[in-house]
């Protein structure tokens, strides 16, 4: 019985080409999102606006990024359901001023 050589046909080696270039491609990305810095967290909140939830005199609690936090107003006493911005994120707490009337025109 005689075995005889497979023959590198046009197809298989177009295949095989398709397939190490794929592999490479998921290889590259899979690398590039690793090596990518971080868009999210508590820092990238800074300057963002909150509306406020309940009244701040001086602590309160506000809805920022779709989820409640304790907040600290910077100033004066803010009413509920009024816009607000995030200067500083502490722990777990949110540090924060009325939005301007000025700030809205820009």
């Amino acid at each position: 019985m005689e075995i005889t050589p497979m023959e590198m046909t046009g197809p298989i080696i177009i295949a095989i080409i398709c397939g190490v270039a794929f592999i490479i491609f998921v290889i590259y990305a899979i690398i590039k999102g690793q090596k990518r810095k971080l868009a999210t967290g508590v820092d990238d909140m800074v300057g963002k606006v909150a509306i406020t939830q309940t009244t701040l005199n001086p602590k309160g609690t506000v809805l920022a990024e779709g989820e409640l936090w304790t907040a600290i107003a910077e100033g004066s006493k803010i009413k509920a359901n009024e816009e607000v911005i995030i200067t500083k994120v502490e722990s777990l707490k949110l540090w924060v001023t009325k939005k301007s009337k000025e700030k809205e025109s820009e």
